[in-house]
């Protein structure tokens, strides 16, 4: 065989230098989270996005009580539980919200603009109160410019019937919210006989992120850690991206000896796969995953020279004519060496696999034995699986 032209470690150091970029290149994601003192607010915030991220951000006062907590990527801005009287009354600290939403507005930038509002509700109190719907109605009225969606989320949701109930009484109000959410945002031990498990986040995720500006889409995907779904449908969005520009490099057949016109394309990919996936940016762990999956089986797409015999595993992707690759050929692979690379990071994700796994015999097939699924998948022109 032929030697190849890129060598799965360079490729490697090509992809953690794109994914260098593509993180900086990330908006920020900022979230105001309100609600009345122990309704779980930092225990949904972990849950969400990480018990790490949100303690190690750097907190502000922005107002008298609202806090700002910034991380990469990721603002928090936390009231103060609401209390009927006092300096975190409604009308206080309404008026405190609006200001702090209306002041990020005006600096005029994507990164400080508010987008998204979580209010809490515990479903453990049983109540929701006339003057929380007022807060919420006259909170809507006053930001009603800025197009800012509202969730309420029933936090601290122990027992479903309770939660569905308290869901009812809510939804009898009629705001214009989002959505309300049952959530149960950690494990809850009961006894030794029953422990009431985590739900909800990942239904909660997946909706802040319809609601949210198309512009922090990308980041949110990439900074939560609850739902693993919206990652891989993300990923899959990049993979088809690249699949696309790869079938028109191959819009006129590539001859095997041009078969690296497609690297960049698929380096790209792959840089974009990790940044949606959140892997730490630490060379030496992406180096040790992206070599195994490069050297199990994508040295022969990333190389020089492209294996006829691998080529064959395409059931009608496209076809070989003259030594050269096709458009559709070319989709496919790319196509196969995305989905493989997006099986790999969700393998990381569930801890399932380790960059150390990976680098030994056993990873190495493991992660040969996914490509080569991958490329017997009968596909479409533009390399999707047919369904």
């Amino acid at each position: 065989m032929e030697k190849s032209m890129i060598d799965p470690m360079e490729a490697a150091g090509k992809v953690v230098d794109q994914i260098e970029e593509k993180w900086k290149e990330l908006k920020t994601i900022n979230l105001m989270i309100i609600g009345k003192t122990g309704v779980g607010k930092s225990t949904l915030i972990n849950a969400l996005f990480g018990a790490e991220r949100v303690q190690t951000g750097i907190g502000r006062p922005v107002t008298t009580n609202i806090e700002r907590i910034a991380s990469d990527h990721l603002t928090i801005f936390d009231t103060p539980g609401l209390e009927l009287g006092g300096p975190n009354s409604y009308t206080n600290l309404l008026d405190q919200v609006v200001k702090v939403i209306n002041d990020e507005v005006e600096k005029g930038t994507i990164d400080d603009a508010i987008h998204c509002i979580l209010y809490c509700v515990s479903v453990t109190s049983h109540r929701f109160e006339d003057n929380e719907a007022e807060f919420i109605k006259n909170l809507q009225k006053k930001i009603i410019t800025h197009n800012i969606p509202i969730f309420i989320v029933l936090t601290q949701a122990f027992n479903k019937a309770d939660a569905a109930e308290l869901k009812d009484h809510i939804a009898s109000y009629n705001l214009k919210i989002e959505a309300i959410v049952p959530v149960l945002a950690k494990d809850y031990y009961v006894d030794e006989d029953y422990t009431a498990k985590k739900r909800g986040v990942a239904e909660l995720a997946e909706l802040i992120s319809k609601a949210i500006p198309e512009s922090v889409k990308e980041t949110f995907a990439a900074i939560q850690c609850a739902n693993l779904e919206l990652k891989r449908k993300n990923a899959l969005k990049i993979v088809g991206g690249s699949a696309a520009v790869a079938a028109g490099i191959g819009a006129v057949p590539i001859p095997f000896s041009d078969a690296a016109l497609l690297v960049p394309e698929q380096v790209g990919m792959m840089a974009g796969i990790t940044a949606v996936f959140g892997i730490p940016v630490e060379k030496a762990t992406l180096a040790a995953v992206i070599s195994a999956t490069v050297g199990a089986g994508g040295a022969v797409i990333l190389g020089r020279t492209i294996v006829s015999n691998l080529l064959k595993l395409i059931p009608g992707a496209g076809s070989v004519i003259g030594g050269a690759i096709s458009g559709a050929t070319a989709a496919a692979i790319t196509f196969a060496l995305g989905e493989a690379y997006i099986a790999v990071m969700l393998m990381i994700a569930k801890g399932e696999a380790s960059p150390e796994y990976l680098k030994s015999q056993e990873g190495m097939q493991k992660v040969a034995e996914i490509f080569m699924e991958k490329m017997k998948v009968v596909r479409n022109e533009d390399g999707t699986p047919k369904e």
